[in-house]
């Protein structure tokens, strides 16, 4: 029985590890359409980044009581993957706890400490479904959250809900077990789990270990679900947090990247640079899809948690106009699949008729930007929708001439007066003399 236990975990996990595979494949070509940006510099100060903000949560925390919840859940992410590890030692070697023996006392505190950190995962996603669908907090349920945004937060949240419910029937059942079954190691008393007990007392051995193993195999295989899961979902943050943070703009906030092709232009025009653009192309002003952003961009789209606190901070957004960040962000990484999978299967690509702006973002939502920064500040994972936004008004406004009338008469006046106004240069300075 257990050698056929063996066999089928194997066959189970291969499967997983497949499909795992194959996404991340897919995920890493869709980034690497974007421009090479080569990010080497001050690692130390982006480590520190890495540390506090993906692994300390540190920005999180200026909301203290979703923070504190999504902090006892990504912690138990993280700790309750240990015995993850156990798992899959003991369905590869057809053993029971494996680890138990070798730990000793320290395992009855290790599998205590698991099963509290299962119940407040338990509870902070209790919590978290009753925000979102019963106290409907406005940021859920803005405009671009459509029926596929609002399911995906919640299948993974009743996922997290049932996964922590076979962690703690398992462990009710085993305890049973344990004085039944020679293969059983004895665990301890564990606290939370042993309120189940009473459920399962009076039931046979053979159908208590059916229950155990039902329970074992459900676990893993939701694991391994929700891994393949995960990779489709907006919640491959948990796992892009790490590199966005660290790859993210160290630069102050209100600082603008030049536009180097722009910059090569006039150094060339004034005769203080020569050098010719990569590839000998002159380049194209600003971004008009993907494959004219970034890589780490294209990064930032897949690491967005489309928390909506950029869009709750944003003032265009607050006084009614159609900028949304976390929008910005969302129909990036759509963009990026549509052409993702198109190439998959042979198709058109980036040459499908369809591009990022127009198709995707309009000029009326990337016009409504003032630049300000606050989608930036708010950002728990250090995404910058700011970055996206400028470069796709940079393409419109210089390649297109489409930003709206008043804009392009100031545009030009700045080229002809050096100021917004329309005046001879010889007249800038008449006001001292008022």
């Amino acid at each position: 029985m257990h050698y056929l236990q063996q066999i089928l975990f194997v066959i189970t996990l291969a499967v997983a590890t497949y499909f795992i595979r194959k996404r991340v494949l897919r995920i890493r070509a869709n980034i690497n359409l974007g421009k090479q940006n080569e990010i080497k510099d001050h690692p130390s100060a982006r480590l520190s980044n890495m540390l506090l903000v993906a692994f300390g949560q540190k920005k999180m925390f200026k909301r203290i009581i979703p923070a504190s919840l999504h902090f006892f859940i990504y912690v138990g992410f993280l700790v309750i993957n240990l015995e993850v590890l156990e798992f899959v030692i003991d369905g590869l070697l057809g053993t029971h706890r494996i680890f138990a023996p070798y730990l000793g006392g320290f395992y009855n505190v290790l599998m205590n400490l698991f099963e509290f950190l299962a119940v407040a995962v338990f509870l902070a996603c209790v919590f978290f479904l009753t925000r979102r669908n019963v106290l409907k907090i406005p940021r859920f349920w803005s405009a671009e959250m459509t029926s596929w945004p609002r399911l995906d937060a919640n299948l993974i949240l009743v996922t997290e809900i049932i996964l922590m419910s076979a962690i703690l029937t398992m462990n009710a059942t085993d305890q049973i077990v344990q004085t039944r079954d020679d293969h059983y190691v004895a665990t301890g008393s564990l606290f939370f789990s042993s309120y189940l007990i009473p459920f399962f007392t009076n039931l046979d051995t053979s159908l208590l270990v059916i229950i155990e193993r039902f329970a074992w195999w459900f676990h893993i295989i939701g694991i391994l679900g929700f891994a393949i899961y995960v990779t489709y979902s907006k919640h491959l943050h948990i796992f892009l947090a790490f590199p966005n943070t660290y790859f993210a703009k160290l630069e102050a906030k209100g600082h603008i990247n030049n536009m180097p092709v722009v910059t090569r232009e006039v150094k060339s025009m004034l005769g203080l640079e020569t050098v010719a653009a990569p590839d000998g192309e002159p380049g194209r002003f600003g971004a008009k899809d993907i494959n004219d952003l970034s890589w780490n961009n294209l990064m930032a789209a897949y690491s967005c948690t489309e928390c909506g606190r950029c869009t709750s901070e944003c003032p265009a957004n607050l006084t009614g106009k159609k900028l949304s960040p976390r929008k910005i962000m969302m129909d990036t990484r759509d963009r990026m699949e549509e052409v993702g999978k198109s190439l998959e299967t042979g198709g058109p690509g980036l040459n499908d008729g369809k591009t990022l702006l127009n198709d995707y973002i309009t000029k009326e939502e990337i016009n409504a930007c003032t630049s300000c920064n606050a989608c930036v500040e708010a950002c728990p994972v250090l995404i910058n929708p700011l970055e996206i936004i400028l470069e796709l008004r940079r393409y419109a406004a210089m390649e297109e001439s489409g930003s709206p009338a008043q804009w392009n008469s100031m545009f030009q006046n700045i080229e002809t007066s050096f100021a917004p106004w329309k005046f001879s240069p010889s007249d800038r300075a008449n006001w001292i003399d008022k």
